[in-house]
């Protein structure tokens, strides 16, 4: 599968979506006051799901074909 400009830019608007949603969910039900280790949980834990969505579409189209299993001659 060959990457285009538009297919690299929907999967980084997706990602970049999924990290805002991720975090903004995470600072508003994360128990108050806020402490800086709460903060970079929620880094974290918004990274991760920002590259599960680019992992995940990656697997979807097809980009990843040979990452787990390598198809002998």
């Amino acid at each position: 599968m060959q990457l285009n400009r538009q297919n690299v830019i929907v999967l980084a608007i997706s990602a970049l979506l999924a990290f805002i949603v991720v975090a903004a969910l995470l600072v508003r039900f994360l128990p108050q006051p806020h402490k800086d280790s709460d903060y970079m949980v929620i880094g974290a834990v918004s990274t991760l799901a920002a590259l599960g969505v680019v992992f995940g579409a990656l697997l979807q189209r097809g980009g990843l074909q040979d990452i787990f299993f390598k198809k002998r001659k």
